[in-house]
């Protein structure tokens, strides 16, 4: 079309018109050039820094937690590399064949894990922690287009559930959730290290940049526990329960002398490498953490506090006929009636109204001084988390018949670990040892709660109770003097006591020449045919005693003899 024809090709714009546009279109890319040369010549850091914080990221390095030990250097908790499984839903992009190939390998819902998948606005999303990383390895060969690993530490336990209360968990994150793990999370716990690292956009890493710091591993941590004493303990104490029928068992075994806890066994237990196995009732550290009535083991404190106190000597009689004693309303008796005994009879054949008259000679202060002293009704601290105080309550408060039962352990309550801690005053000589689940190299100095004198009449005591005439024979080790306490107590219920649940224990030690060793056992609720503690859990202790002794290459101290399994009298139960 020519320009006469077509009036809208006849217009012309001014020549200043022209001009300004022009300069303003030349202007205009004059700017930008200035701009892109200023920037790309005199403010390169700083696009390099702009480009930089499109691609680098600061990662963590993960740091291995310490491991665990027992005191001869075996290992208890090691950590081992795995890989955790993300993804990142904005970017991912698999087939249903992948997603269901994924699924089963993860062990997730097919369906669900499409909806994941289909989920955009999510960028993160665990799918799997702690895997074998070749399990991971097999998941990121399937190249599912926003599937990512991270590595990882997770806790190995090789004792498995021979040690489970004692060290407790991890969670997830490599942290301490129960036991040991629990209670020195600050040792044990390492500090994650970091690195700047460039990604791609799919948030893959192609090159690491610089080290920002180092990753700091957790220290180890040796305990006290002998880990072949505490299999044989495991042993001795898991047969025991089964063949009682009982509800729950625990034992404890002390070195008297330095405060070491070398055993501490727990029936039922759990596997740690096994998280589905923890329960409410198999996961709880019966030994340091639940409190009962001690029973007839308490009787001991009871006579040493009245020989301090001058009340009575080991020959003082006590006439306990006509087998009971009326105290108000309520009456104490006994089984059998036993006829005038002497202090020492009363702790040998464990009889209830010999006990109470005692207790009833001799002030309430001077009762409760002693089981103060001895660390009833206070933490022991041995470094275990959860540890029960007990209940001892003030004497200004003890009526006398209260008085009376506590001479054998009712109205009152220890944890285990306390029982065998305060026996340990006994076996050296009147001095009560820190107790501790650690190695020690040197013992801390005890703390003196009895005289010499009054601690070694009473291991004559104990020793006495492990004859053919006390109520534990069945405590006797070839070739060593052992000496004990047996205890039989109804359990505790809302309301009163049961008539027919039972608590059997016995705590005793070895060898009476020079103590070493104290051991301490407990049955709950034993259902067979006996329930006495010299009949069920008094063989135990001479199994787990005789053990130690042998691992502590400690020698016999009384010639070679035929050990009797069975005989002697029963326990008074309270």
């Amino acid at each position: 079309m020519s320009r006469a024809r077509n009036p809208i090709l006849k217009l012309d714009l001014q020549c200043w018109r022209k001009r300004l546009l022009m300069a303003l279109v030349f202007g205009g890319f004059t700017v930008l050039t200035a701009r892109a040369a200023y920037l790309q010549g005199w403010r390169n850091d700083f696009l390099n820094q702009q480009g930089d914080l499109r691609v680098q990221r600061v990662v963590e390095i993960p740091a291995h937690r310490g491991m665990i030990t027992d005191r001869r250097g075996e290992p208890l908790a090691i950590s081992t590399p795995v890989e955790s499984i993300w993804l990142n839903p904005r970017e991912a992009d698999a087939t249903p064949s992948q997603i269901q190939a994924l699924a089963s390998k993860l062990d997730w819902d097919p369906d669900s894990l499409a909806r994941l998948f289909a989920n955009k606005g999510k960028a993160f999303v665990y799918l799997k922690r702690q895997l074998h990383p070749e399990v991971a390895d097999s998941v990121l060969a399937m190249a599912i287009k926003g599937v990512h690993s991270t590595p990882e530490y997770r806790r190995y336990y090789p004792a498995g559930e021979v040690i489970g209360q004692v060290l407790g968990v991890t969670g997830a994150d490599d942290d301490g959730q129960e036991g040991i793990e629990y209670a020195y999370q600050s040792w044990l716990g390492g500090e994650p290290g970091a690195k700047r690292v460039v990604k791609d956009r799919l948030g893959n890493t192609i090159e690491d940049i610089e080290l920002v710091r180092s990753p700091k591993a957790g220290r180890d941590l040796t305990l006290s526990l002998n880990l072949q004493l505490q299999y044989l303990a495991y042993r001795e104490l898991s047969a025991a329960v089964a063949a009682n029928k009982a509800r729950a068992g625990a034992l404890v075994a002390l070195d008297a002398r330095t405060g070491e806890i070398l055993a501490l066994v727990n029936v039922p237990t759990f596997n740690p490498n096994n998280r589905a196995t923890m329960t409410p009732e198999r996961d709880r550290n019966r030994a340091v953490a639940d409190t009962y009535e001690p029973g007839s083991t308490i009787k001991p404190f009871l006579v040493s506090a009245a020989l301090e106190a001058g009340a009575v000597t080991p020959e003082t009689r006590i006439d306990t006929d006509p087998g009971w004693l009326q105290i108000g309303e309520k009456r104490i008796h006994n089984v059998h009636s036993k006829g005038l005994l002497s202090v020492a009879e009363v702790i040998q054949v464990s009889s209830n109204v010999g006990a109470a008259k005692i207790a009833l000679a001799m002030k309430s202060e001077d009762y409760w001084n002693v089981l103060s002293h001895a660390g009833f009704g206070t933490a022991p601290g041995s470094g275990f988390p959860g540890e029960a105080g007990g209940k001892l309550r003030p004497y200004e408060t003890w009526r006398p018949i209260e008085k009376a039962t506590m001479a054998f352990g009712m109205g009152m309550s220890v944890s285990l670990l306390q029982l065998a801690r305060g026996y340990c005053a006994f076996a050296d000589d009147g001095v009560l040892p820190r107790i501790t689940i650690l190695k020690r190299d040197a013992a801390p100095a005890g703390v003196r709660v009895l005289s010499a004198k009054t601690a070694r009449a009473m291991r004559d005591m104990l020793e006495s109770v492990t004859q053919s005439d006390g109520t534990a024979p069945q405590a006797r080790i070839t070739g060593y003097r052992v000496g004990g306490k047996t205890g039989t107590s109804h359990k505790a219920t809302a309301g009163g006591y049961s008539a027919n649940k039972y608590i059997a224990s016995f705590v005793g030690m070895a060898p009476m020449s020079n103590p070493r060793v104290v051991v301490a056992v407990m049955i709950d609720e034993p259902t067979g045919k006996q329930y006495y503690g010299g009949l069920i859990a008094a063989p135990v202790f001479a199994k787990v005693m005789a053990d130690s002794l042998r691992l502590m290459a400690i020698p016999p101290d009384r010639p070679l003899e035929i050990v009797p399994t069975a005989g002697g009298s029963a326990e008074e139960p309270s």
